[in-house]
Parts: structure tokens; sequence; C-alpha cells
């Protein structure tokens, strides 16, 4: 009883102490001085932790082997100015674009441009990197002097119906080289590849035979020959081959140190294979209205035109999961654009003109996103 009622003075007391407290005059706080700017402008580092992107160290791509060779000195290059890595796998366009489609690559590489219904079901974007030029390689022991081909004659050498290299269709083109009677072997690629593709889509241009018998694809179904994987093993079999043709990419063929034949081209003027001639093959190409820029320069107009020349595409996706990494790929790729030129020369690949790297980083903007939002701002970078 005593102790129920000592329970009940104190309770008593304390709530009685509460309320006189709340009644006395509460102090007048002085006002707060303003922040000066430097303090209103430093977050706590917690949040700038929470606010820096994520550092990207590694992009992965896969896929055409032709513009391997200078994908491997940008990466190079880059990775000695910015620490980041890049990670090209050279296992041809068809892997490529498999690998891009199955995400297990941040971009994938494709010398055949995909049509721009295949693009949109598959929610990919495209764009070209460089150009250069395939090129018809031989190996003829005891010739000496450039072999000259044309269309029509280069499609016989692959279809079989001409078997020794002194055929007259050739001797008609070089009157001036004595060539054997070594029965011809035709190189080509064995995987699937955007080199085949460009080659077999100039062969179908200028052989009506070629196209109904064999068509244009990035794989195809080859009347004769013997195959190779890659640019690197078409190479390898030229080498070592007496009588040999096939068809690489112009800076497989310089570093192999292969014979290299000039062609015809639809001005009936042989031409070798260089900077000037990709270019003149690109001179009339209309990028802008191209549906998914995805231009061919086969057979093209003009008298310095090398026939077999075309363009090497990235393929991305245009919802990117991963901004930071998505503005890092774009950051490489527009310095390739910008500074890699002269690696690309060195290489003999073509850097894309100015203009058309305008209409490419004008697409980013809009096509490329994060969650809705640009990965790319052209006035940020």
């Amino acid at each position: 009883m005593f102790a129920s009622s000592m329970v009940r003075r104190t309770a008593t007391l304390v709530v009685l102490v509460a309320a006189l407290a709340s009644c006395r005059p509460k102090p007048v706080a002085a006002p707060a001085a303003a922040p000066s700017p430097a303090t209103a402008a430093a977050p706590a580092p917690e949040a700038v932790a929470a606010a820096k992107p994520p550092e990207v160290k590694t992009l992965l791509g896969a896929g055409a082997t032709f513009p391997y060779p200078i994908y491997a000195r940008w990466a190079h290059s880059y990775h000695e100015t910015t620490g980041l890595e890049l990670n090209y796998q050279s296992i041809g366009s068809g892997g490529g674009i498999k690998q891009i489609k199955a995400k297990t690559v941040d971009f994938g590489a494709s010398d055949a441009p995909m049509k721009a219904d295949e693009l949109a079901a598959a929610g990919l974007t495209q764009f070209p990197m460089v150009m250069g030029a395939v090129v018809p390689a031989v190996r003829l022991e005891g010739v000496t002097g450039t072999l000259t081909l044309d269309g029509p004659t280069l499609a016989g050498l692959y279809l079989g119906t001409i078997k020794t290299w002194n055929d007259a269709k050739i001797a008609a083109l070089n009157p001036g080289l004595k060539l054997p009677a070594t029965a011809v072997t035709p190189v080509y690629r064995a995987d699937g590849s955007g080199t085949t593709w460009i080659f077999t889509h100039y062969l179908s241009k200028i052989s009506p035979e070629w196209k109904e018998k064999v068509g244009n694809d990035k794989t195809v179904a080859w009347p004769v020959g013997v195959g190779g994987k890659g640019n690197e093993g078409v190479a390898a079999y030229i080498q070592r081959l007496d009588g040999s043709i096939g068809y690489v990419e112009l800076a497989y063929a310089t570093q192999n140190k292969l014979a290299i034949a000039q062609m015809k081209n639809s001005a009936g003027k042989a031409v070798a294979p260089t900077m000037a001639s990709v270019q003149a093959a690109a001179a009339a190409a209309d990028w802008a209205n191209t549906p998914g820029m995805g231009v061919v320069l086969t057979d093209a107009p003009g008298a310095e035109a090398w026939p077999i020349a075309g363009a090497s595409f990235i393929l991305l996706y245009k919802d990117q999961p991963d901004a930071a990494k998505a503005a890092a790929m774009l950051k490489f790729f527009d310095y390739a654009y910008r500074q890699g030129g002269k690696a690309a020369e060195e290489l003999q690949y073509v850097p894309m003109p100015a203009p058309v790297v305008a209409l490419v980083e004008q697409a980013w903007t809009s096509q490329v996103t994060s969650k809705g939002s640009p990965v790319w701002t052209p006035a940020a970078q």
C-alpha cells in the first residue's frame, strides 16, 4: 500500500515537472549564418561516393576479322591513355552477330551490314567504324610482275571454270606476264565472314552465273577450293600453296607480304588497292539516307575506284543496361574516330570522313539510351 502510494506520487511529480518545464519561455535561437558558397557546394563524403559513376575497366567485343589489326592498335593506344582494356575477339562477322544477340559481349562487329528490319527486331543500332579493301592475293612461283584480273575472271577462278593459271582469259588480261600451267587452288573463308559477304556481293554483281549458282552471304557453298578460318587462315594457305588465290583484307595481305592482283573496275581501268582507290569507291556513298547506314561499296562507279571495298560496322543495343559501360564504349569509338586516323592509314585502312562521323555521333544521342536517358551528349564530351 505504501509502495503503491509512493509510485502514484512520483508519477504525479514527473508530470508536474514536465508541465512546468513546458511553460517556461523558450530561448530564441540566433538566425543561422548563411553557408559559404564553398560549404554549400560541398556534399558529404558519402554523397560524393554515391554520385561517382562506377569505373569501367574492361569492354568486350567480338566479330569481324577484317578490322582486327586496327581495332587491336586502337585498343592498345587507348589502354595506355586511359587504363581501360578493350578485349576484342576476332571470330568473324557471323560470330560477332551471334554474340551480340546472345548478349555475351558489349558490342559486335560485322563487315556485312545488318538490314534495317533485322536491327529493329534485335533492338540494335549499327554504324560504320572504318573502311578497307578486300583483295585477291596469289602465290605463283616464278611469276614476276603484277597480275591483273577482272570480275568475270575472278568469278571463273572460284567457280572452277578456270582451272590453270595460263588460261586464255587470264593471259588476255596479262600480255606481259609469262603464266605457268599451275593448277588453280581457290582459298575461301571456312567461317561465317563479312569479308566473304563483301567478296560474294561483288561477284554476284558482275557474274550472273555466280549469282545464280552460289549467291551472296557470309557463308556460301563453294564449288571448289579449300577453306581457312579467318583472314589469318586464308593468308596462311596462300603463303604455303603454289597456284593459290584467296581473298583477304588489305592489311593481312600487306603484313604477310602476299602478292596482290590488280582489278579492273566498273570503268574498265586496272587499279591497285590503296587508300585513294577505297576513298574513290566511297565518294558517292549516301550514308545519311541508307537504312541502318548499311552502305555497300562493291563495284562502285569511278575511274579510280577499287571494286571490292567495304566498311566494317559496330553493333550496339539501343537500350543499354549499364549507362557507365555504354558511355565508355562510345568514348572509345569517339577516340578511334578522332585520334585513330593515322594508325588506320598506317595499316592500310581508310578512316571514316568527318561528315560521316558527325552523322554517327548525332545518331548516338537519340539511338543509344539507358533507362530512357541519352548515354551520349556531345556537349559534355
